[in-house]
This record gives C-alpha cells, structure tokens and sequence, in this order.
C-alpha cells in the first residue's frame, strides 16, 4: 500500500460471546425439583409412621421382606424356593444352625422351623390379649366389671405385650395420700385383674408410676413411693389367685414416665400390669 494513500486501515474486531451468568442457565431447577421431591416424600413417610399402628407398619415391613419362606425345610439356599446358591455358606438364611460348610447334603442341612408357627403363635396371643381387653373394660357379655371400676382402667397393646393400666381420678384414689397402703378400690380392682388374667399364663411386670411433687425437698421420696406401691401391687395380685412364678419383675419408675402433660397431675398416680409375651419357641 502507498504511504500516500487516503484508504482509512480496515480494523476487524472479533468479540467472544460467553455462556451467560450461572443463573440463566437451567441446572439448579432440577436439583431444585429433586429436592423438593424428596422433602415431600420425607413428609409423607412421617405421616404414614404417625397415622399406621404398630401391626400395620409390621405387615408393611414383611410384604417388603418376607419372614416366612415357602418351604418349611430349608435347603440352604437364598432364593424363594430355598434352593442351593454358590453364597450358601455366606448368606445361610435357614432357620436353624447352618449348613455344612461344602456340599451341604439334604440329611446335613437345617431343619429348622420356617416362621409359620410363629405367627401362628402370635395371632393367638393378639387374639387373647384382645379378649382380656374386652373383660377388663366390661365390654363382654359376660363380663362382671363394674362402671366403677372401669373407668380406671386403660389397656393398651404393644410390643412388650398387653399393659393393663391402673389410675387415680380426683375423687378416687387407688393408694393412701404419700404411702403405698392401697384403697378399696385398688384391692377390688388387683383381685378383677388377677381373676381375669388367671386363664393365661404369660408372665407379668408390675410397674410403679406417681406424680411429681408441687415442693421442691432434698430427700424427693417418689422413687422409693412407686417402688413400694408396685411391690404393694404385687402382693395383692399373688393374693388374689396370680402364681409368684408369674410375676418377672417389680419396679418403681417415680416420675419419670407421666401420663398426662401436667407433672403434677393426680392421673400419674398410676400402676401398669404388662402381659408379657411369650418367648417364640
């Protein structure tokens, strides 16, 4: 080009285009989504556990995971028919002691139970804690409790087994003010108990409950109250017709465990008779 040249220089300017700021892009609405997905499944979960009782979750749990096989020999294995698998000595989901550890053979292998008498067992005791329930809150045909009587009465069933809840009321109480000599009504109410319970033989705790004390005292006696009230309880039971061997344990909980939301309130004035379960054999 001439230097004398009034050709003005041609200038190309190349300007790069970057992806945008990290907010107009469309990733965090999926992680979003997806954590708003699990949130809500995190809360269903919590209202299902709150509104299922305990048999209902448990028959959740073993349609997920079944407990009772379809054979009632096992053979080792860890398939549905109970078949031999290359994991047999590592998985061993037989009920009894185990294969042997190469080869098993079928007169080597457990022969356990497969589970079916086990829940056989426990639909019968459901079933007759269900009937104890009924005597004890009068609700049988034949049932001779008392209204009186009843009204301090509350049962509930757990996984423990059957609690038979005894409470005061503010115009009824079951023990002597501050001492463990039990009332009328507490006598009649351990005689009903001991002759209803009599047609079964699982074992009993007998536990002590009391209220908080509204005086703050450096020797708080409501540890060594419940324990004598329950043991007070026991006595009575064993009188009434209830076999000593049946009792497992005594126990005095002061006021540890309440009732009712007030500490102070005479509903935590109270004695619990478990039903224990039987140990499944």
């Amino acid at each position: 080009m001439s230097a004398n040249s009034n050709e003005a220089p041609i200038i190309i300017k190349k300007v790069k285009k970057g992806g945008g700021d990290g907010h107009h892009g469309g990733a965090w609405k999926v992680a979003y989504a997806d954590f708003v997905t699990a949130m809500m499944a995190f809360f269903l979960l919590m209202w299902l556990l709150n509104a299922t009782t305990e048999k209902q979750r448990k028959g959740l749990a073993d349609y997920f995971s079944p407990s009772i096989p379809l054979s009632r020999v096992s053979g080792g294995g860890n398939g549905a028919f109970q078949g031999d698998t290359m994991f047999t000595e590592e998985v061993k989901p037989q009920s009894g002691i185990g294969a042997t550890k190469e080869n098993p053979t079928d007169s080597s292998r457990a022969q356990g139970d497969s589970g079916v008498a086990d829940s056989e067992q426990n639909d019968a005791e459901e079933e007759t804690f269900r009937q104890i329930e009924e005597e004890l809150m009068g609700r049988g045909g034949e049932s001779m409790v008392s209204i009186d009587l009843a009204r301090h009465i509350v049962t509930r069933v757990t996984d423990e087994g059957l609690i038979i809840e005894l409470f005061e009321t503010e115009d009824a109480q079951l023990f002597e003010k501050g001492s463990e000599l039990p009332t009328a009504l507490m006598r009649d109410l351990l005689r009903m108990v001991a002759r209803i319970t009599a047609k079964v033989e699982n074992n009993a705790a007998i536990g002590g409950h009391v209220r908080s004390s509204p005086v703050v005292v450096a020797d708080n006696p409501v540890w060594a109250l419940s324990h004598a009230r329950a043991d007070a309880s026991r006595k009575l039971l064993e009188s009434g017709g209830m076999k000593s061997n049946r009792i497992s344990r005594v126990t005095g909980f002061a006021d540890r465990k309440l009732s009712a939301r007030n500490p102070m309130s005479v509903r935590n004035n109270r004695i619990e008779i478990t039903l224990l379960r039987k140990e499944v054999k």
